[in-house]
C-alpha cells in the first residue's frame, strides 16, 4: 500500500495520475500547506524539505517502509515498483532528460512565474518578466521536441508526458491574462489534450476533492507557504 501525502497542486497532481493510471493502490493523506501541516515534525520525518508531494510504500524494496520524496524520485519509483510507463529500455536517456528538464525548468520557472503575478508585492517586475519568459521558453523547447511526436518520449505514453501534465494544467496562471495560453504552442496543447482526456486523468483530479483544504490567502498562509520571506523563520 502506498500511502500518499497530497494537496491539490502540481506536482502532487502527477503522481495522483501516475497512481490511477497504474492502478497502484494508494492511501490519500492530505497534507494542508495553507495551514502549514507539511512543517510538523511528522511530516518533516518522511519529507525533510517539508513539501509535497510525498509516499511511503509500506512494502518497501526490503519489505519494510520506503519513504520518497520529490515528484520527480516518485514517478520514477513508482514506475519502476509497477513496471510501467517507462517507455522502452532505449528511451531511458531520453526519458531521464525530459523528466528532469520538467523537475529544474518548466516545473520551477512556472510556479515561480505564478507567485510573482498572484503572491507577490506589486513593483516587481522584472521579476515578473524573468520568471514568465522563462516559463514560455521552456514551453517552447518542450513544444519544438513534440513536432510530429505523439509523447515526450519514444512511442508510448509515460512518466515524462505525465509530469508535463502536472503543470501545464496551471498554464492559464502561469501565462496570466492569455485566454488560451497553450495557443501558441499547439503541439504541447495537443499532449496536453490528450493526457487530460485519459480517464485516470478525471480521477486524478478527484483525489481529495472533499478536503476542506484552506482557502484563505491571510496572512498565517503566507508565513505557512513563504516561510523563508520572514525573519522570525527557521
Amino acid at each position: 500500500m502506498i500511502r500518499f501525502y497530497f494537496h491539490p497542486s502540481p506536482n502532487p497532481a502527477k503522481v495522483a495520475l501516475l497512481l490511477e493510471e497504474a492502478g497502484i493502490p494508494y492511501e490519500v493523506v492530505p497534507v494542508d500547506t495553507s495551514k502549514g501541516e507539511q512543517h510538523s515534525p511528522a511530516f518533516r520525518a518522511i519529507n525533510p524539505n517539508g513539501k509535497v508531494p510525498a509516499i511511503v510504500d509500506t512494502e518497501g524494496p526490503d519489505g519494510g517502509e520506503a519513504r520518497v520524496f520529490d515528484s520527480t524520485a516518485i514517478l520514477l519509483y513508482l514506475a519502476e515498483k509497477s513496471g510501467q510507463f517507462l517507455g522502452k529500455p532505449a528511451d531511458r536517456p531520453e526519458l531521464l532528460s525530459w523528466l528532469l528538464f520538467i523537475a529544474s525548468g518548466l516545473g520551477p520557472y512556472s510556479g515561480q512565474s505564478v507567485h510573482f503575478q498572484f503572491a507577490a508585492p506589486e513593483g516587481l517586475g522584472y521579476a515578473v518578466n524573468r520568471y514568465r519568459r522563462e516559463a514560455e521558453r521552456h514551453y517552447r523547447v518542450l513544444d519544438d521536441h513534440l513536432a510530429g511526436r505523439d509523447f515526450i518520449v519514444g512511442e508510448s505514453y509515460t512518466i515524462a508526458d505525465m509530469s508535463a501534465w502536472g503543470w501545464l494544467d496551471r498554464a492559464s496562471r502561469v501565462l496570466k491574462g492569455e485566454v488560451d495560453p497553450l495557443a501558441p504552442y499547439p503541439h504541447l496543447k495537443r499532449l496536453f489534450e490528450r493526457v487530460d482526456a485519459r480517464p485516470a486523468a478525471a480521477r486524478a483530479r478527484a483525489v481529495a476533492k472533499d478536503h476542506p483544504f484552506k482557502r484563505d490567502n491571510d496572512e498565517a498562509t503566507r508565513r505557512a507557504l513563504f516561510p523563508s520571506n520572514y525573519p522570525d523563520a527557521r
